[in-house]
C-alpha cells in the first residue's frame, strides 16, 4: 500500500478505509446470501446427479438380469417345444407302425378266409363234379344194361361218357 501511495494510485485516507470495509462487508453479505446458496444448491445438485446415476446403473443391471432370465426362458421354451414335437412325431410314427401292423394283420385274416373259402368252394365243386360223373356213370351203367350189349356200342358209350366227363372237367 505505501508502494501504491508513492506511485499516486490509492491514497490512504478515510474513505479508502471505508471502501475497504464496505467491500469487506459485501464480500461477507454476497457469500452468507449467494455463494452458500449456490454451493449448496450445486452440491445438492450433484448428489442428485450421482444418485441418479447410482439408480440408472441399479436399473441397467436389474434390465440386463431380466435380459437373461428371459433369454434363458426363451431357450428353455424352445428346447422344451423341440421336446414335445419330438414326442409327437414320435407318438404318430409308433401310431401309424400299430395301424400298418393292424392293417396287414387284417390283410393276412382276409386272405387266410379267401383262401379257405377258396378250397371250401373247389371241394365242393369237385364234390358236385363227382356226383354228376356218379350220375352219369350210374346213367350209363344203366343205359348199357338196358341195350343190347354188343361190343360197338358199348364202346361208343364209353367214348361218350369219358367225352362228358372231359367236358365237365374242362368247364370247372
Amino acid at each position: 500500500m505505501i508502494a501504491l501511495a508513492r506511485l499516486g494510485l490509492v491514497q490512504p485516507d478515510a474513505t479508502f478505509f471505508i471502501m475497504l470495509i464496505n467491500v469487506g462487508i459485501f464480500y461477507f453479505i454476497i457469500k452468507k446470501f449467494l455463494f452458500v446458496p449456490v454451493t449448496n444448491f450445486m452440491e445438492k445438485r450433484k448428489q442428485g446427479i450421482e444418485n441418479s446415476i447410482i439408480e440408472a446403473e441399479k436399473k441397467l443391471k436389474e434390465a440386463d438380469e431380466y435380459k437373461q432370465a428371459y433369454l434363458e426362458k426363451l431357450n428353455n421354451a424352445e428346447i422344451e417345444s423341440r421336446q414335445i414335437i419330438d414326442k409327437a412325431v414320435s407318438n404318430a410314427n409308433l401310431k401309424a407302425d400299430s395301424l400298418i401292423k393292424e392293417a396287414k394283420s387284417e390283410v393276412a385274416a382276409i386272405k387266410n378266409k379267401a383262401e379257405k373259402d377258396i378250397e371250401l368252394e373247389r371241394h365242393k365243386a369237385l364234390n358236385e363234379v363227382k356226383n354228376e360223373i356218379s350220375s352219369i356213370a350210374i346213367l350209363a351203367a344203366s343205359k348199357i344194361i338196358e341195350s343190347e350189349i354188343d361190343e360197338k356200342k358199348n364202346s361208343q358209350l364209353v367214348d361218350k361218357f369219358i367225352e362228358e366227363v372231359g367236358d365237365l372237367k374242362w368247364q370247372n
